[in-house]
């Protein structure tokens, strides 16, 4: 992680979270924004005041959620009232599981094989955390909103110069949100369903011409709807679990090394 951006209510600092590893890998993972480590805010009269409070930064890109108990023990409730206590496993790291057991183990890949990059590399603050900081009367802190814009052109050569650094020769999106935001650009079609939202279309090879070199693009629905987080597409949901039975075994790089 680098440097703070803003605070998050408990006083954390929100912090860029990027890839660490840097060597060359075999896929390039792009998502939408960071995820945050969420929290269950208890009163002095132990009663929950907000059940899912982001308190801190993800340790790392698509955090899969090991250690945060350990890690919300360390941070200090907003005003210093009530205890923290985890928010638990389905709201601390779910997309991280979901890539790591949906979309990378069924390619027969694991983190090691992957560089991870998201179009808004930090915690944004959602409508409903705003209302719940309302709500209990809280200030609402210096932490930037979910933007209208994901990725302007100086973001989408930061993307761009990852891309090159990680040497991948399979770019895999998830959701819609890549696909505009980024691969657009370069010639992809803007929305998964473009693609095709049937079995037989869904998660296949596509080419994909960059400035310097031509790629492939693995277009993929995001980890919310693939793992059946929250509110979802059942659609997705289903059409995912035929392909993650039989994925795509031509892509380039992703056979036995």
């Amino acid at each position: 992680m680098s440097e703070s951006i803003g605070c998050f209510p408990s006083g954390q600092p929100i912090r860029i979270v990027t890839q660490t590893d840097r060597t060359p890998k075999r896929v390039f993972v792009l998502g939408v924004y960071a995820s945050a480590v969420h929290a269950r805010w208890i009163g002095e009269d132990g009663i929950t005041r907000i059940t899912a409070l982001a308190v801190a930064s993800e340790p790392e890109i698509f955090w899969t959620g090991e250690g945060s108990e350990q890690l919300i023990a360390t941070i200090t409730p907003p005003n210093a009232i009530g205890t923290l206590k985890s928010a638990g496993q389905n709201l601390n790291g779910p997309s991280g599981r979901a890539l790591d057991e949906h979309i990378l183990a069924p390619l027969g890949l694991t983190r090691k094989d992957a560089w991870l990059c998201d179009l808004v590399p930090h915690s944004c603050m959602n409508p409903g955390q705003e209302a719940a900081l309302k709500r209990e009367g809280l200030p609402v802190p210096n932490w930037p909103r979910v933007p209208e814009c994901l990725a302007d052109e100086a973001r989408r050569s930061e993307i761009m110069t990852e891309l090159n650094t990680s040497e991948a020769q399979v770019l895999i999106t998830l959701g819609d949100l890549p696909l505009f935001w980024f691969a657009r650009h370069f010639g992809s079609k803007p929305r998964l369903s473009s693609y095709g939202s049937d079995i037989s279309h869904y998660g296949q090879a596509h080419t994909l011409r960059l400035p310097d070199r031509t790629i492939t693009l693995l277009p993929l629905a995001h980890p919310r709807q693939i793992a059946r987080l929250g509110a979802h597409s059942e659609h997705w949901a289903s059409i995912h679990a035929s392909w993650k039975a039989a994925p795509p075994s031509h892509l380039p790089s992703l056979q036995n090394q």
